[in-house]
């Protein structure tokens, strides 16, 4: 993959393929159902069990959990799930491979390709942050940057993780199952619908590693303003490290011809 430099040239071309990409995207309905309800759907479906738990003793409250599960679930299903298939779909239609043949490189090909879905869910987060804080009353964040790296963070993150599960999907069809496992795991476990505290001490220690961990700890720590100094930079350091790792596994193993 060469080296992305923002030149006006390539700047031009990675807009078109975004433009094009946004086009297909619309005429995707699954996909667009996907990536704008769910998102929306889910963070109230687990308003119940957050209900029963004590969240007080642990520093936090029903509205912040709820944004951060917001945020996540916009990362996941709006870019994380659609890019995957997007990726496949692209890639097994022959429109990369052909791509490849012009001036256009690499990482403008995958930059471009997921710039909708980035944007997408850029927007729907800080759309759904803005109702969490007016419905739940939660404030404004304490530490408003470290809520906004966090959320930049994610959607670089999830960017790559997509490109490289499509690395090993073989149609688009199987895109929706080869996707299932980082979604549960990071549902369920990285503290989106459940937060860490309320996990078992030694679990929760392990989760704090997975992928998506790290986002959204910046993220609710942003609004909480209990993460010190060192916390933020560990937190901002490991999700750091599993950006650097996801773009350099794509660098090294994504695949461009069709998988057959």
């Amino acid at each position: 993959m060469s080296t992305l430099a923002l030149s006006p040239a390539r700047r031009r071309r990675m807009q078109a393929l975004a433009r094009a990409e946004l086009t297909l995207l619309g005429r995707n309905r699954s996909a667009v159902v996907t990536a704008l309800l769910v998102p929306l759907a889910l963070p109230f479906s687990v308003r119940p069990t957050l209900d029963q738990m004590d969240l007080k003793a642990e520093g936090l409250s029903v509205g912040t959990v709820l944004l951060t599960a917001a945020v996540g679930f916009s990362l996941l299903f709006a870019v994380y799930s659609s890019l995957v298939s997007a990726y496949v779909a692209r890639r097994e239609e022959l429109v990369l491979k052909r791509l490849r043949t012009g001036e256009v490189g690499d990482a403008e090909i995958l930059v471009g390709t997921g710039l909708p879905a980035v944007c997408l869910g850029l927007a729907q987060s800080l759309l759904l942050v803005v109702a969490c804080v007016v419905l739940f009353d939660t404030g404004a964040p304490k530490a408003p940057y470290l809520t906004v790296l966090g959320l930049l963070l994610g959607l670089v993150l999830c960017a790559a993780l997509a490109a490289l599960t499509a690395t090993y999907t073989r149609t688009v069809e199987s895109a929706q199952v080869t996707a299932l496992p980082l979604l549960f795991l990071s549902m369920l476990a990285s503290g989106i619908a459940i937060p860490l505290e309320a996990l078992p001490g030694r679990v929760a220690d392990v989760c704090a590693y997975l992928p998506l961990s790290p986002v959204i700890r910046l993220v609710r720590g942003g609004f909480t303003g209990e993460l010190s100094g060192y916390e933020a930079l560990g937190t901002t350091a490991t999700a750091l490290a599993w950006t650097v790792l996801a773009v350099f596994a794509v660098r090294r193993w994504f695949r461009w011809e069709p998988r057959r």
